[in-house]
């Protein structure tokens, strides 16, 4: 299956390390070509309920799984939220 940049789609799996959970939705922001015998992976980006980013995270595409039109959303309150890490290359000058 292939998705689109910019595409909600849920997490298949749980991702404890950034306190995501299996359902959550997540937005499409990168897509990464995987070598000869690699599945495509995909930079997702984790939205709270006010549309603040909580998380950017790099997935196979077997984690992920297509939105349905038989599904409704779900709020639930994240366990910690984790503060954005800065790249290496970005200076902490402001």
């Amino acid at each position: 299956m292939r998705f689109s940049l910019f595409t909600k789609v849920a997490l298949r799996s749980d991702l404890p390390v950034h306190h995501l959970q299996k359902g959550d939705v997540v937005t499409i922001v990168d897509t990464h070509s995987g070598a000869l015998s690699q599945e495509t992976g995909y930079t997702v980006e984790v939205f709270n309920a006010i549309g603040d980013t909580v998380a950017v995270v790099t997935v196979p595409e077997s984690f992920l799984e297509p939105l349905t039109n038989d599904e409704i959303l779900h709020v639930r309150q994240l366990q910690q939220v984790a503060e954005p890490r800065k790249h290496p290359y970005q200076s902490t000058k402001p």
